[in-house]
């Protein structure tokens, strides 16, 4: 399909549309091997024999700044942790650089950063350099924040959504949909008759848990923008696996899912910001979900499903079976559901 002629939201979206965008301007004009394996973080050689660093860069532009659960700055923290630990490392050190526009209330700044010194100081990381920039007002919105990281990724750990496995078990950290549907009620001025807020937090604890309990974990996701279904494409085009998932397996919040049908969303487009997607094999699927729900970031963890051989003259894909029955192809996002969502 020829990329489109002007950008549009759809291209941040994690959809088909930014799957167009990466790869038919950015890996065309700079395209490395690392940035072609498509994972969260690359995984570059050390200085020493044998060391390995991971990186990974973001940058956060939400739309409110401050909702309930977070705020853009405890966002920015907690998404590039998340992306550093999906490779197996261990984060250690983060950079921040600021968009400010003329005009934002000083208090608004301060608490921002407040929040992203609790989130960093949760996670065991440190801030360690940044940057300043202030645009004109109205050019702005108020502030973006791009964060990177930089993690150590221990010895023998090797992961990679190219290693799924037919027979693999596909696990989830918890309910998905929550921030996505916290941002659109802000926005909107929806009102809930239960609690429902982001779920932005560092994983990256839950994750090294994981790893001890399951050693021959396959990858972890962060199912952001484009939420569970693109993710689970994504993993099975990189793998090339039919990942299959049980619709009634998949938590979900009530209050969240009424809002889905409410405003005629699919919950499984939704954005996390708190959210693990894990692959391991079968054999420790169970080792896995323990370690996952011993977590307070984990207790709603599920094993969703499976991959499976792709079928003769089929492709990678990504099918449900529905709580009627029957079996649907999950499709990526096309589109832009909910723009400036992180």
């Amino acid at each position: 399909m020829p990329i489109d002629e002007t950008v549009m939201l759809g291209h941040g979206s994690g959809g088909s549309m930014m799957k167009r965008i990466i790869e038919k301007v950015f890996f065309e004009a700079y395209g490395t091997d690392e940035l072609a394996e498509g994972n969260d973080a690359a995984v570059l050689p050390g200085p020493g024999e044998g060391e390995r660093i991971a990186c990974s860069t973001d940058s956060f532009v939400v739309s409110p700044l401050v909702f309930p659960g977070g705020d853009i700055g405890r966002l920015a923290v907690c998404g590039t942790v998340n992306d550093v630990a999906t490779s197996g490392a261990v984060p250690a050190y983060l950079t921040c650089g600021f968009i400010l526009e003329e005009g934002l209330l000083m208090e608004q700044l301060r608490r921002i950063c407040r929040s992203m010194a609790e989130a960093a100081q949760e996670a065991g990381v440190r801030i360690v350099t940044g940057d300043t920039k202030v645009v004109n007002r109205g050019h702005g919105d108020g502030v973006f924040i791009n964060t990177s990281g930089i993690g150590f990724v221990p010895e023998g750990v090797d992961l990679s959504g190219a290693h799924i496995r037919p027979g693999d078990a596909v696990l989830v950290t918890g309910t998905l949909g929550d921030h996505g549907i916290t941002i659109m009620s802000c926005r909107e001025g929806l009102g809930f008759q239960t609690s429902v807020q982001s779920d932005a937090a560092p994983l990256n604890h839950l994750i090294q848990s994981v790893l001890e309990a399951a050693p021959h974990v396959r990858c972890f996701r962060d199912p952001t923008r484009g939420g569970l279904a693109s993710t689970l494409n994504e993993l099975a085009e990189q793998s090339g696996v039919e990942i299959c998932i049980d619709e009634e397996r998949v938590p979900v919040r009530p209050a969240v899912a009424g809002a889905c049908e409410m405003l005629g969303y699919d919950v499984l487009q939704v954005a996390n910001e708190g959210k693990m997607v894990c692959v391991v094999p079968a054999d420790e699927a169970e080792a896995a979900l323990r370690a996952m729900r011993a977590d307070r970031y984990g207790q709603d963890a599920c094993v969703i499903g499976s991959a499976q051989e792709v079928p003769v003259d089929g492709r990678p894909r990504v099918l449900l079976r529905t709580a009627f029955g029957g079996t649907r192809i999950l499709d990526m996002l096309v589109g832009e559901q909910l723009p400036r969502i992180c």
